[in-house]
């Protein structure tokens, strides 16, 4: 795992306000995001990052001295 579980979901805490925001801040610059399409978005981006985050590092074991 790349990062511990508290800060995982420390991580997923933060951007589900920022997902919101985003749909805020398009309006601003008249770019209409639906509800739905917001919830598609944030699953996505929220999925990626668990799998991000569970994902096994690279191993650097290799590396010359």
């Amino acid at each position: 795992m790349r990062i511990s579980r508290g800060a995982l979901l420390v991580v997923l805490a933060f951007s589900i306000p920022i997902l919101i925001e985003l749909r805020t801040v398009l309006g601003f610059f008249n770019i209409e995001l639906s509800l739905t399409a917001t919830m598609l978005i944030g699953a996505a981006v929220l999925g990626l990052i668990v799998f991000w985050a569970t994902f096994p590092e690279r191993n650097q074991s290799n590396a010359t001295a």
